[in-house]
């Protein structure tokens, strides 16, 4: 719990040095309170009361910001350890022994030393801190989208040519960064430079921000700041599946001038027949398998599914690899799939629209180009949705916790959603 304790400017006690003493206060109730010297002192005008904090704009020759932010933090951190130590320790009076002991040695109270790291108030420092100390909990994916967080925030500092440090994360920077992420920043894995990245991503990018700063707050290592105004967007994609009769075609496909490329239709398959992400498909173990059931915990959520093996899959899986199934990267597994569904003849032309900002773009490209590792679990889930699956026994297989989430992965058009509702009304008596 966060105590009322909070950085003031004594602007009423400026001496002849035109310098106001920056103090903590510490409201144990209305009418009872103590203020404690921090030993800083600084202009009264180059203290922001809004955030309580030094401005940005402090001149050098009245001490180095980043030093002063430091010493500050520290204080503060200290002044609640305290308070919490007297409350729950001591049971004594907070007020009392703030006033008798805060100036003294704090580690005979028994409060650990900071790191290296919490001594800095380096932002990038802090995020790869905040990686490291996320490693055990969270796969590995989550700390590529942190470390791709840290990314596009250094990419941002230096088209602001500006130093981002913990006092940036204001209405303004969050305003400036996502138009920035929407509009400026290179896509610099892709051949031709592409600006902007679409809205999904940005908003990735924002929600780990978020849950970084709420963790070094949470830590006492930053004081509490109101996040609030750091929306986290999101859009509905158009996205494509391949429809039974279409996955049927791929897998039948002749490839023996191609031997190169059927493993990765055999993986697609198989993720087509069973649902899961990636790296759940591309690596099934002999022992997840017992009397015709698969039982995987998946990577990302770590939730356990049982899946039924159907006699395409169980094929795949046990008749023609032996539990073995290719070890192949996603990227590759992308690029190869691609081709692979061109030659079945998947090539109609599909429009895809999403957000850029305030703009809808679209882009049109022959269906096979829209094909991902991603696309077997969209289309397991839209196919069985199809058919008539009930919803709770499609997400018990996918994994989906929630039906918000699972029906982001439904993409059957208007006319199939109107045939689905015409079958219903068949089987229905007549007025």
């Amino acid at each position: 719990m966060r105590h009322p304790i909070k950085l003031i400017s004594r602007r009423a006690k400026v001496g002849k040095s035109g310098l106001a003493p920056i103090s903590l206060q510490y409201c144990f109730s209305a009418e009872k309170r103590v203020v404690l010297s921090t030993g800083v002192s600084i202009p009264p005008q180059y203290w922001n009361r809004k955030t309580n904090r030094i401005s940005k704009d402090l001149p050098p020759e009245y001490g180095n910001l980043q030093e002063l932010e430091t010493n500050l933090t520290k204080q503060l951190r200290k002044a609640e350890d305290m308070v919490s130590y007297a409350l729950k320790e001591r049971n004594a009076c907070p007020l009392k022994f703030l006033k008798e002991n805060f100036h003294l040695d704090s580690s005979r109270w028994g409060f650990g030393q900071m790191s290296d790291v919490e001594n800095s108030l380096d932002v990038f420092r802090h995020i790869d801190d905040y990686a490291k100390s996320k490693k055990s909990s969270v796969k590995p994916c989550t700390i590529n989208v942190i470390n791709a967080m840290k990314a596009h925030l250094k990419l941002f500092e230096e088209h602001r040519k500006e130093l981002i440090s913990f006092d940036s994360f204001d209405a303004r920077f969050y305003e400036e960064f996502v138009s920035f992420l929407t509009y400026e920043i290179p896509q610099v894995r892709r051949k031709e430079l592409i600006r902007g990245l679409k809205a999904n991503t940005v908003g990735k990018t924002i929600k780990h921000l978020k849950s970084f700063l709420r963790d070094r707050i949470r830590k006492k290592i930053i004081p509490f700041m109101d996040l609030s105004f750091f929306k986290v967007m999101d859009e509905e994609v158009d996205a494509v599946y391949l429809s039974w009769r279409e996955l049927s075609v791929v897998y039948h496909l002749d490839l023996s001038n191609q031997p190169q490329l059927e493993k990765y239709r055999d993986l697609f398959v198989l993720g087509c027949l069973t649902g899961f992400r990636f790296s759940d498909y591309t690596d099934i173990k002999p022992e997840e398998v017992r009397d015709g059931m698969l039982y995987v915990t998946q990577t990302k959520t770590v939730s356990s599914v049982i899946v039924p093996l159907r006699k395409d899959a169980k094929h795949i899986l046990i008749d023609k690899y032996n539990m073995q199934m290719p070890q192949v990267s996603n990227v590759n597994f992308n690029e190869y799939i691609k081709q692979v569904v061109k030659l079945a003849g998947i090539d109609e032309l599909v429009k895809i629209t999403h957000k850029k900002g305030n703009r809808i773009e679209e882009e049109i490209k022959p269906k096979y180009a829209w094909v991902t590792s991603h696309t077997c679990r969209r289309s397991f889930c839209t196919n069985e949705f199809l058919d008539g699956t009930p919803t709770n026994l499609i997400m018990a297989i996918s994994g989906h916790k929630t039906e918000k989430a699972f029906r982001r992965y439904i993409k059957a058009d208007q006319v199939q959603k109107a045939h689905m509702i015409k079958k219903i009304w068949d089987n229905r008596p007549g007025l």
